[in-house]
C-alpha cells in the first residue's frame, strides 16, 4: 500500500512539474512575444493622455521592451513606461521617448494641421480623439504623419494638406496605407 501511495504522489508531483514547465514555455519563445506585443499595444492605447499628437512605438525582444517615439508630456513617457513594466513576461523596459519641445510656435502648427485636415471632408475620421489611427507629430516646426490610412487617395491628401500648412518648414510622411500593410 505504501508503495501504491508513493507511486501516486510521484505522479502528482510530475503532474504539477509539466505544468509548471508549460507555463513557464508559454512566456518563451515567438509565441510570447506575440503576446507580450498585443499587451503592450493595448496598455498604450489606454494611456489617459495619449492623443492625435503623440507617437509610441514598441519593440519586443523576449523578456525586454523597448519603447520610442514622440510625445508632447512628459506624463506619457512616464506612464507608457511604468504601465508596460506591470505586463507579465516584461523584466525589463528601455524607455527612448522623447518628449517634445514645450512652445507656442509648435502648438500653433498642431492647431492649423488638426483644423485643415480634419475639415477636409473624410480625412477627419482618421483623426478622432480615441485612438486615431493618425498620429500629427510637430517637432519645432517639421511634421510626421504616423499611422495608417485607408488609401493611396488619402495618404497624398494629407501630404499636400500638411505641407500647405502655415509655419510648417517640412512634413515626413509616414503613413502606410491600409492595403499594403501585412496582416
Amino acid at each position: 500500500m505504501k508503495s501504491f501511495r508513493n507511486y501516486i504522489a510521484l505522479g502528482l508531483a510530475i503532474i504539477s512539474l509539466s505544468l509548471v514547465s508549460a507555463n513557464a514555455q508559454s512566456f518563451s519563445g515567438a509565441g510570447s512575444n506575440r503576446v507580450i506585443e498585443d499587451k503592450v499595444r493595448k496598455s498604450i492605447l489606454m494611456l489617459p493622455r495619449y492623443e492625435v499628437f503623440d507617437s509610441i512605438r514598441y519593440q519586443v525582444d523576449g523578456d525586454t521592451v523597448t519603447l520610442s517615439g514622440k510625445v508632447r508630456n512628459a506624463i506619457n513617457k512616464n506612464d507608457a513606461e511604468g504601465t508596460v513594466r506591470r505586463i507579465p513576461g516584461v523584466a525589463r523596459v528601455i524607455n527612448n521617448i522623447e518628449v517634445l519641445p514645450v512652445g507656442g510656435f509648435d502648438e500653433s502648427i498642431r492647431v492649423r494641421l488638426y483644423n485643415t485636415l480634419a475639415r477636409s471632408g473624410a480625412l477627419s475620421r482618421y483623426l478622432w480623439t480615441v485612438n486615431p489611427s493618425v498620429r500629427l507629430i510637430v517637432d519645432r516646426g517639421h511634421v510626421s504623419l504616423e499611422g495608417f490610412v485607408a488609401n493611396r487617395g488619402d495618404y497624398h491628401t494629407m501630404n499636400i494638406l500638411a505641407h500647405g500648412v502655415p509655419g510648417v518648414f517640412s512634413v515626413t510622411n509616414n503613413l502606410v496605407v491600409d492595403s499594403d500593410r501585412v496582416r
